[in-house]
């Protein structure tokens, strides 16, 4: 059986291990283009890309999934089967039906549930007490296609986008080799999507700007679900500060101030309650306790968080 895998990010890299390791034919991997990042705006490529060169796989890049020549060579490959995982882009109708056995994609969500590109950091942000993830048939839709398996994963109360993403990816690689297999043995078919439909757009980096009038259970949450990225960050004058942990206590405060401070504490007011800081970073600065933080900038209660830097 020929494969084809498409994917991107680290979420994709124990599938694609997972299929190496299982000793399935990849015939190819197709991934995004290298790209700029960090500061310096070194190009650099994606994971997967480097996971695939370590094991002499060949790597195709189109700038576009729907490209002619890019459709023209997939085909030349004559994949039996597609494996979606993260890949970033909505594949063509011309390639989710080109090969015999379809093409599968793995989602980090139970769907109908958080259809789209941030499933994870959503499920967080909304307070949800589990999700997990789903292989499932490809349609021309936005993650809508038949079901073929699911495994719920409880989410722990202090994961963050970053801690659940690396469990969900692990669990989704087992889950992706028992749904290939049973597909080739005829024990699994798919089965229509039912239940209730959400949806997870995707994350700018302005959504991380933290809005103090929101309760602080609900900004608990918040915070989890934008770290790693896009970050939950608010200002200090014209200090960018990001808020990497907290938790919610007891208390009233106005929304966006603080309202005590000690040498290892920082209450700030909400909408409902206080949010007690934990860790917090500095604009091109290392992730401080804040303790670190509070020995290097005097703070006062009565001083007001939220405020845009100037241009």
């Amino acid at each position: 059986m020929r494969l084809v895998f498409f994917g991107t990010p680290d979420f994709a890299l124990p599938s694609l291990t997972a299929l190496i390791e299982a000793g399935y034919s990849l015939v190819a991997v197709v991934t995004q283009p290298d790209r700029q990042k960090g500061r310096g705006r070194r190009v650099l490529p994606p994971p997967v890309k480097v996971e695939a060169q370590r094991h002499g796989l060949p790597v195709l890049q189109p700038l576009k999934a729907r490209e002619e020549d890019f459709i023209r060579d997939l085909r030349r490959l004559g994949p039996d089967l597609i494996i979606v995982v993260a890949y970033g882009q909505i594949l063509p109708p011309d390639i989710i039906h080109m090969p015999r056995m379809g093409c599968i994609n793995l989602h980090a969500s139970l769907l109908p549930k958080y259809r789209g590109a941030a499933p994870i950091n959503w499920a967080i942000i909304n307070g949800e007490r589990k999700t997990g993830v789903t292989t499932m048939l490809m349609d021309e839709g936005m993650d809508t296609g038949p079901v073929l398996l699911q495994k719920e994963i409880e989410i722990d109360k202090e994961d963050t986008a970053g801690t659940l993403s690396k469990r969900l990816a692990s669990e989704g690689a087992e889950l992706l080799i028992t749904t290939i297999e049973g597909l080739k043995r005829g024990e699994i078919r798919p089965v229509p999507q039912s239940g209730e439909t959400s949806y997870a757009p995707p994350l700018k980096k302005a959504d991380g700007l933290i809005d103090w009038s929101m309760p602080a259970t609900r900004l608990h949450n918040f915070i989890r679900g934008v770290t790693p990225w896009p970050g939950a960050y608010t200002f200090l004058d014209t200090q960018r500060l990001k808020i990497i942990k907290a938790v919610p206590v007891d208390g009233e405060g106005r929304p966006g101030f603080i309202e005590r401070v000690s040498k290892d504490e920082l209450l700030i007011g909400t909408g409902k309650g206080l949010l007690s800081i934990k860790e917090i970073q500095i604009e091109g600065r290392a992730v401080m306790d804040i303790r670190a933080f509070l020995q290097g900038h005097r703070l006062e209660p009565g001083m007001g968080l939220g405020t845009k830097r100037s241009e």
